[in-house]
């Protein structure tokens, strides 16, 4: 940062903070609530004898007896009930109906009640635990909504700088070109990359294009600036506001190849490409739980989720998780989907590669081969998991390449990755759809069947510009 420089300071990050702050605060006390219970309390117990007693005893001749000097071996045989049901269900065990024979002379509606008692308390016992689930759920999307608030802010507030002289230098270089400058802001990315916002109209009734406000910034500035692809063509009499951000020194391209089971049109794997901020793309590939419908809907819905997320700002990790919580809260039964995501980072060439419970992946280069594995789980088994990631430095002409565990399945246990990485190495193919298409062909003639599970390979390029 040179002399006319200066760092500005946000008024509103504090206040962010304290925000953040908050929902901490709020996730802590949904945690401090009541607890999942793992066993029966004491008063349960004692409500199960006190439902036998009322329905039961009170009506027997016995009743005296058995809850008066007797007590001990009521509760007795009561506890041993309840552990037999906890081991064997209605029918318990053959020992312990002989015992209760014995001793009571109203066994069958004895033994009914107990059963009954003991399944509404259990009954209870999941809804309570159903309820925690759900909170601590709430708890770990608060927490590390919380987190990424408070990361955003300062990284805004690190961000933000202002640069009076290059501020008057753009201005007047625009005034040139027929456009009246309103507001000029500039920020600065963890790259040293520049971002300048300007507010402009044109001077003239004739309309100025983006692209030529563009490169006026750049002539200004002395750095090479691009506009987003969705920002507005043109700027006329009414003042707009135009990102501009200093161009990548990367540029990727992405080919997909896929089949489902038994050769089925409808696969259980999705994937998508996305527009990342700070110059960065990302690749996510989702395997759903079985095949057909039902797992193409389970990986839509993760891939949707994580492109709504993404593009609202969430860092990857953060976005993962909050889908995880997402899938486990409220559901009887488990449906899990993979996540493999590649995030290319355009300015520098570095990959970052997260996974939670996904296949390998293989990164191609001149000469070598390189595969990444994970052993995380995938989302929507668990409240918290556990999100593999490990970065490397790709050069020009660098191929990734993602499969689902499809692919690697239909080859030999023990000797998959070698083998993939042998028909990777193998192809001299520079254009990332046919080496998706290759990989996929070799791997379907290596098994000479039909699919024995939906098959995905995603191949992402990276060139200089």
């Amino acid at each position: 940062m040179n002399d006319g420089q200066t760092l500005h300071n946000s008024p509103y990050v504090e206040q962010i903070e304290k925000f953040a702050h908050s929902l901490k605060q709020l996730s802590q006390r949904f945690l401090e609530l009541e607890e999942k219970k793992q066993t029966f309390s004491t008063e349960e117990i004692d409500g199960m004898f006190d439902r036998v007693k009322e329905r039961v005893c009170e009506k027997c001749e016995k009743c005296s007896w058995c809850w008066g000097e007797n007590f001990v071996h009521t509760y007795q045989m009561g506890y041993e009930i309840l552990s037999a049901v906890d081991h064997y269900g209605n029918e318990l065990n053959t020992e312990t109906k002989r015992k209760l024979m014995q001793r009571c002379i109203m066994a069958p509606r004895f033994l009914r009640e107990m059963l009954e008692g003991f399944h509404e308390a259990r009954q209870n016992m999941i809804w309570v635990n159903r309820i925690a689930r759900s909170r601590e759920g709430c708890a770990i999307q608060m927490d590390t909504f919380a987190d990424m608030i408070k990361s955003t802010a300062k990284e805004l507030e690190d961000s933000i700088f202002t640069d009076e002289r290059l501020e008057k230098k753009i201005t007047a270089h625009l005034r040139k070109k027929g456009i009246r400058v309103l507001y000029t802001h500039f920020l600065m990315n963890r790259e040293g990359k520049y971002e300048v916002h300007v507010t402009a109209r044109a001077m003239q009734k004739q309309k100025v294009t983006v692209k030529e406000l563009v490169r006026g910034i750049s002539e200004a500035a002395e750095r090479r600036f691009i506009a987003p692809n969705d920002s507005a063509q043109v700027i006329g009499q009414n003042y707009v506001t135009v990102v501009c951000r200093e161009g990548p020194a990367y540029y990727t391209m992405q080919g997909a190849a896929k089949i489902g089971k038994g050769c089925s049109r409808i696969s259980g794997d999705n994937f998508a490409m996305m527009e990342l901020t700070g110059g960065r793309q990302g690749a996510a590939l989702s395997d759903g739980m079985g095949s057909g419908e039902e797992a193409c809907r389970e990986s839509t819905l993760v891939i949707e989720l994580l492109e709504e997320l993404l593009d609202a700002g969430f860092p990857e990790k953060t976005a993962i998780q909050m889908i995880n919580t997402t899938l486990v809260m409220g559901r009887e039964e488990i449906h899990y989907s993979t996540v493999d995501m590649t995030v290319f980072d355009l300015y520098t060439g570095e990959c970052e590669f997260i996974k939670a419970g996904a296949s390998s992946t293989f990164i191609k280069r001149k000469d070598t081969v390189e595969h990444l594995s994970s052993t995380s789980l995938p989302i929507g088994v668990m409240n918290s998991i556990e999100i593999d990631s490990v970065k490397r430095k790709l050069g020009d002409g660098d191929f990734v390449i993602m499969v689902t565990d499809g692919v690697l399945d239909a080859l030999p246990v023990g000797e998959q990755d070698i083998l993939l990485e042998t028909i990777i190495q193998g192809s001299a193919i520079s254009n990332p759809r046919e080496m998706a298409h290759h990989v996929l062909e070799q791997v379907l003639n290596w098994t000479g069947k039909e699919p024995a599970d939906d098959m995905t390979v995603l191949a992402v390029g990276m060139w200089k510009c």
